[in-house]
């Protein structure tokens, strides 16, 4: 019984596992190819194109970028009716791993945009459409649903294509469909039609690799791991050369399930933990904890029950795999009989009342469904009965009926009054009850813009008078103590080369040669405080003159400009200097890095800024206790452009810093 259990936690999963992104496999070649047609293509259906398939690739592994390029292909889209379809497509895309139902909800748009279209694209959209808002919908509308789609909608769509590469697709997802029911013979008979087809006219894709690990999957889960394994070769084989494809992960993931099914234990746990470290790489939640539950399957085999009730509970705590109520049933149910076999009975049954109580959830909706279908008859042959006994009193109550007929209708009328009287006092009541809520959330709404205006005030006359203060200081250093050191050490070598006596004494070639670092240490001080480069060449070729100004031979600083105006107004410039500026020095100052990327982009008016380094990293619990000025700056400038922040860092691992900024209500 516990295999059947971790089989349906097992494949519960599989469906948006084997419908993630179809990202051929050479990555690196995909990815510049589309940013070449950014670079390059002068047509703006190309261009969304390329905007739309760079969301996709991203969604998974940086939702900035996603959503950066989403806005992107929207913009190129505006003009064209198909482009404009594909964008609610490929908004679904960018919310398909943490947002359903806005997910389902673009799909679904999506659908009804596209049906105006009979292309080969077209169709090939709208059965992707189709299949990804039937997988949004699965756990409201049942597993029959989905199945139901896919028969009806995703395949004949496919087949319109006339594409077999399309075809074999959603035929790999109807052999997971058949898995999951637990009809193996027809999953393998469709799985083997997919591989068919792809391996005769698509060798090579993304739709063959998923179609070989979906047969690994039917094979072991059927007890046939001998039919698997030349099939896992094959995958192994497509992936060889791509030792970055995010498709590894799934490998591994099969891989790991093969050795747990054929006993090779230290195998399966090998490839398990190569899984998690990809699947962590790539953001890839559902395999990152199903690969944690193949580990405590491992565990259980061998076993080693306290290492596998850990597992379970730590994927308790994180909560993905228990969002599912069926997911959810089979952990508790699990951890209860794990508990159990450490003769921790009371944990046991905590855990088994917690399964009970969901799976009495899930069985409820077919017991109701059966006590409804009771209660229908019951109350027809009930209604039966009233008929014959009404028909015989029919004509007794025919007198009395008149006679009250008229005293009922007076009684009904004035009952209506009183009724409608009372409705019309309660909803007055309740229209003058939310009249005065509203005016006191008008009333806080008011002082809360008031407080931030005030705030935003504060914030522009502290930042306009670092600014002048940073001006000033700079014009001094530099008209005033530079003049001076300058002339200083005019003097002294005027001085020496009048004076033989003195002109070769090593000591004041020496000081000569400090009061020249002198001069140029205090003028690039000055430069620094004030960006000449900044406001006479604009912030693109400021950006990249400090990028390199910071570079060394053991700092390599990577910097990547796009679409950044020059009719930005000057002030946000500046401030936007400051903010790279300010994350520039932390990184070369805390990080020890040896690389940093800084990226600013531009789409209409909102600034993207992107620091990531290679550096130690730090723990995010000690932002709060240590409160520098120069992080409080940098959170200044960033409420005065009304941006969000976001940093992303762990230790030994180095550190994002990703910042959106609006330029438009600063200008």
């Amino acid at each position: 019984m516990r295999k059947i259990l971790v089989f349906v936690l097992a494949v519960l999963g599989s469906f948006e596992i084997y419908a993630q992104q179809q990202i051929p496999l050479n990555e690196k070649h995909y990815l510049d190819s589309l940013q070449s047609i950014l670079r390059q293509s002068r047509a703006d259906s190309s261009k969304a194109d390329a905007s739309f398939l760079l969301v996709e690739y991203w969604k998974m592994k940086d939702t900035l970028k996603s959503k950066f390029y989403l806005a992107a292909g929207k913009k190129y889209a505006k003009k064209n009716p198909y482009y404009t379809a594909l964008g609610y497509f490929y908004e679904g895309q960018y919310y398909f791993s943490w947002d359903h139902p806005k997910a389902s909800l673009a799909f679904k748009k999506s659908e009804e945009a596209l049906a105006h279209f009979q292309t080969k694209k077209a169709y090939t959209k709208r059965a992707a459409a189709w299949y990804n808002y039937a997988l949004m919908n699965m756990d409201a509308k049942g597993y029959d649903y989905i199945t139901k789609i896919t028969l009806e909608k995703a395949i004949p769509n496919a087949e319109k294509t006339g594409d077999p590469k399309v075809v074999a697709h959603y035929y790999t997802q109807l052999s997971t469909i058949l898995m999951n029911n637990y009809q193996f013979s027809k999953a393998t008979t469709y799985s083997q039609k997919a591989i068919t087809l792809l391996e005769k006219g698509n060798p090579g894709s993304t739709e063959l690799l998923f179609a070989y690990l979906s047969a690994v999957s039917i094979f072991c889960y059927d007890h046939k791991p001998e039919m698997a394994k030349p099939l896992l070769l094959k995958a192994q084989r497509l992936l060889q050369p791509f030792p970055e494809s995010l498709n590894n992960t799934l490998y591994y993931y099969n891989e790991a399930l093969f050795y747990t099914t054929t006993k090779q234990y230290t195998k399966a746990l090998a490839s398990i933990n190569t899984g998690i470290i990809l699947a962590k790489k790539y953001n890839q939640k559902q395999l990152y904890q199903q690969f944690f539950f193949r580990r405590y399957d491992v565990y259980s085999e061998q076993k080693d029950f306290a290492k596998a009730r850990s597992i379970l509970l730590d994927i308790v705590k994180e909560g993905t795999l228990i969002s599912n109520i069926n997911d959810r049933a089979v952990i508790y149910s699990e951890i209860a009989k794990t508990s159990e076999r450490l003769k921790d009975y009371k944990e046991a049954y905590t855990w088994l009342s917690k399964y009970r109580d969901v799976s009495d959830s899930i069985n409820n909706d077919q017991t109701r469904l059966k006590i409804n279908e009771l209660e229908t008859k019951y109350r027809t042959a009930q209604n039966q009965q009233k008929i014959v006994s009404l028909q015989a009193q029919n004509s007794q109550a025919l007198l009395k009926s008149k006679n009250e007929r008229l005293y009922n209708w007076f009684l009904g009328l004035g009952c209506l009054f009183l009724l409608g009287t009372l409705a019309f006092v309660l909803l007055n009541a309740r229209n003058r009850r939310k009249l005065l809520e509203q005016k006191e959330i008008n009333y806080k709404q008011q002082l809360l813009e008031l407080e931030q205006k005030q705030q935003l005030k504060v914030t522009k006359a502290m930042l306009d008078g670092e600014e002048l203060e940073r001006e000033r200081v700079a014009r001094d250093l530099h008209d005033g103590l530079g003049g001076m050191l300058a002339g200083v050490k005019i003097g002294l070598s005027g001085w020496s080369n009048t004076n033989p006596v003195v002109s070769g004494d090593k000591d004041l070639s020496r000081i000569i040669n400090q009061l020249d670092t002198s001069v140029n240490e205090l003028r690039r001080i000055a430069r620094n405080m004030v960006p000449e480069t900044l406001i006479k060449f604009g912030l693109e070729t400021a950006l990249k003159d400090l990028c390199e100004f910071h570079m060394q031979e053991s700092l390599n600083i990577n910097y990547e400009a796009f679409n950044i105006e020059r009719d930005i107004p000057l002030n946000v410039q500046l401030n936007i200097y400051r903010i790279v500026q300010e994350l520039l020095s932390n990184a070369i100052k805390h990080a020890k890095a040896k690389n940093i990327l800084v990226q600013c982009s531009q789409n209409v008016d909102t600034i993207f800024i992107t620091v990531e380094d290679d550096g130690i990293g730090f723990d995010l619990n000690l932002l709060d206790q240590n409160k520098g000025m120069g992080l409080e700056n940098l959170k200044n400038r960033i409420a005065y452009l009304q941006g969000k922040l976001e940093i992303l860092s762990s230790e030994n691992d180095g550190t994002t810093v990703n910042i959106e900024l609006n330029t438009a209500l600063n200008g």
